[in-house]
């Protein structure tokens, strides 16, 4: 071993720093492993807890390494604190598949469950990463029951590892890693960690080691044993959605290095579904470009399976901001090639929101004529086009045209139209059928209700859309931030406390119950949660500034510096946060840093003649009364019919003498 002593300081090996990473380049192969199960035995005799952890998604899938360790630590965890399995199951059967047949899944909603065709909505970009919030505080509620030992985990091959791993284990280390006594180091090959180690935040980056060691020869399996372990595989999976979502990643890698490599691709379209239902689509993203470039191969005429993986596409591209492959995902290969009335129906649908929703400029008269050719193909009687599905689609469009409608300003208008969408439900198709589109209707109408200011009826569509989906998270926060506008703040803490008891946590409910708690006067309890939604996204300059205030309020004005300084650290630029941190620097007795921020907020808005009073103020406290009269002057020309004009007349007066 003086080999690796050599190489780089012992005391890396005996005491890596707790609550930071050790990013490792060197070249794959024996050598490096012998090293890290030499990393491993030293901080095992000093007491630490270890694991070595594979990150090779074409092996185990996109949660590769994350799925290995969780793997070995829930019968831990089942032993000793049953009930955090039971809270986070959802999360553990996203990344474990096979525990859903052990387990009961808690607070399914309608989007998880409704069967294919009756799936109505996708789920937003940043759904997926309250899994790795959730499972990260099921780690700190468990890590009360070890005995406390420090944690050393080693991810190797971790240039290959998922998206979603990888913002994981940086989040873990950012949120956790110093209560859970960890220490991360993350293996790659040269020239790689930079990019594999791109989530995480640099502070927490405690050395890079670049190391020479030899390359271990490459094992060669035959391509016919490669065959006969995918045409295995492929039989075990069969048509089990677990068994695909646990072995599809392996047979896919199997089938490219096969003879018969061609058979990866339906493989890859299925994962490429798989993942985008989920809201993976990040990771999903590798099946893309494979699947686009074979549509023809992989479909022929098939345009109904044409149409699914065509929006499978449009959905993983438009949702991770590639706007010129969704639309001509789209454009191409489904609206040039698709004859069909019902899959053209859905084209036309798919490229009105995409000018509506995903165009950085919105062209909604581009939209509306989609929509309007949608529509048209639906009222063709010759069309063929099943009964239902006709009832069922119009419903679906004349949703889209409210959402055009709301966006162009035209509320009422919207309001009509998402009426009009669930008279078509009522009147023609039956009750049972298309539970989600039902819900997600009223949730519409609810939206536009809020947004022109008739509270009362959005609270009753929403509460529609919640009898419909009781576990749909977001419609509880959505509601109690009507209720919060109507003053019904009970109510609305009521609201937020179930979202949050629904769902892995999410930054957006907590920054909402906070500042209910702090119209309410809670203040110790407002700033709890917005300590939390600052955990969940350190970014959040709104919750910074709203600690801030609440921290002021309660008097802690050291407190409320720290959070008013954060704030302008995400976000310079913003004149009143100035104004306000200058009134506490004024409160402090700091007048050189108060007199600096107002200077800063007044050539930021030098039109907002409150800027000026306040400078004021703070030079007539410097003893700088030319300045404060300036100041006062130019405040009552910016706003001649102020209110206190006698007043500050007066002081203008007694500045001249």
């Amino acid at each position: 071993m003086d080999y690796y002593h050599n190489t780089f300081n012992r005391t890396i090996l005996e005491q890596p720093q707790i609550g930071a990473a050790i990013l490792l380049e060197a070249e794959p192969g024996s050598s490096r492993l012998e090293l890290l199960q030499h990393w491993l035995q030293v901080a095992q005799e000093n007491q630490a807890t270890t694991w070595l952890l594979s990150c090779q998604p074409q092996s185990d899938g996109l949660w590769a390494g994350l799925n290995e360790w969780l793997s070995q630590l829930l019968p831990k965890i089942q032993e000793s604190a049953p009930h955090l399995i039971a809270k986070h199951s959802y999360e553990l059967a996203m990344i474990l598949p096979a525990l859903r047949r052990q387990i009961s899944v808690r607070n399914p909603n309608l989007t998880d469950t409704s069967i294919d065709e009756e799936r109505v909505r996708n789920y937003p970009l940043d759904r997926a990463y309250r899994i790795i919030h959730g499972l990260i505080e099921l780690l700190d509620s468990w890590y009360d029951y070890t005995d406390g030992s420090p944690w050393l985990i080693i991810c190797n091959y971790y240039e290959q590892a998922g998206f979603l791993v990888r913002r994981f284990f940086a989040e873990l280390i950012r949120r956790r890693g110093q209560k859970l006594n960890l220490s991360l180091v993350f293996v790659t090959a040269p020239n790689t960690g930079e990019t594999a180690i791109a989530h995480l935040d640099r502070k927490f980056l405690a050395q890079k080691i670049t190391l020479q060691l030899p390359q271990s020869p490459e094992i060669v399996i035959s391509k016919v044993k490669i065959t006969q372990l995918a045409q295995q595989l492929e039989e075990q999976i069969g048509r089990d959605p677990i068994e695909l979502e646990i072995h599809g990643a392996r047979l896919i890698s199997y089938w490219l290095q096969s003879d018969q490599p061609q058979k990866a691709l339906i493989w890859q379209a299925r994962m490429l579904g798989t993942y985008n239902h989920q809201g993976f689509y990040e990771d999903a993203l590798v099946y893309c470009e494979p699947v686009a470039t074979q549509l023809d191969h992989l479909c022929g005429t098939d345009n109904n399976m044409r149409w699914n993986i065509v929006g499978n596409l449009f959905n993983c591209y438009a949702t991770t901001g590639d706007i010129d492959k969704a639309y001509q995902i789209v454009q191409q290969e489904a609206i040039l090639k698709i004859d069909t009335p019902a899959q053209l129906v859905r084209a036309y649908y798919i490229m009105a929101m995409f000018h509506t929703r995903f165009l950085p400029k919105h062209d909604h008269a581009q939209a509306e004529e989609y929509l309007n050719r949608s529509l048209s193909i639906l009222a063709e009687p010759t069309a063929d086009i099943p009964s239902d599905d006709r009832h069922f689609m119009t419903a679906f469009d004349l949703n889209g045209l409210a959402l055009v409608r709301h966006r162009q300003g035209r509320s009422q208008e919207a309001v009509e139209l998402c009426k009009l969408s669930i008279e078509q439900f009522k009147n023609h198709l039956n009750r049972g059928q298309h539970r989600l589109h039902h819900s997600v209707l009223d949730y519409n109408i609810a939206q536009v209700y809020a947004a022109m200011g008739e509270l009362e009826q959005a609270v009753t569509y929403f509460t529609s859309a919640l009898v419909a989906d009781p576990n749909y998270s977001e419609y509880y926060n959505d509601r109690g931030n009507v209720y919060q506008r109507m003053g019904y703040l009970d109510d609305a803490l009521n609201d937020y406390q179930q979202a949050i008891d629904l769902s892995p946590p999410y930054y957006e409910v907590w920054m909402n119950m906070g500042h209910c708690y702090y119209l309410k006067g809670l203040l110790k309890e407002a700033i709890n949660a917005y300590s939390v939604a600052l955990d969940l996204q350190p970014t959040l300059t709104s919750a910074f500034i709203g600690r801030a205030q609440t921290f002021e309020a309660w008097g802690h004005l050291d407190d409320a510096l720290l959070d008013y300084n954060a704030a302008l650290a995400l976000d310079p630029e913003q004149p009143l946060l100035l104004a306000n941190r200058a009134t506490l620097h004024y409160e402090l007795g700091q007048l050189t840093q108060a007199l600096s921020d107002l200077d800063t907020a007044i050539s930021l808005s030098p039109n907002n003649p409150d800027l000026y009073q306040n400078r004021a103020i703070l030079l007539i406290t410097l003893g700088q009364s030319n300045a404060a009269s300036h100041d006062l002057q130019t405040y009552l020309s910016l706003d001649p019919n102020a209110p206190d004009r006698a007043e500050v007349e007066k002081s203008l007066s007694s500045l001249g003498k």
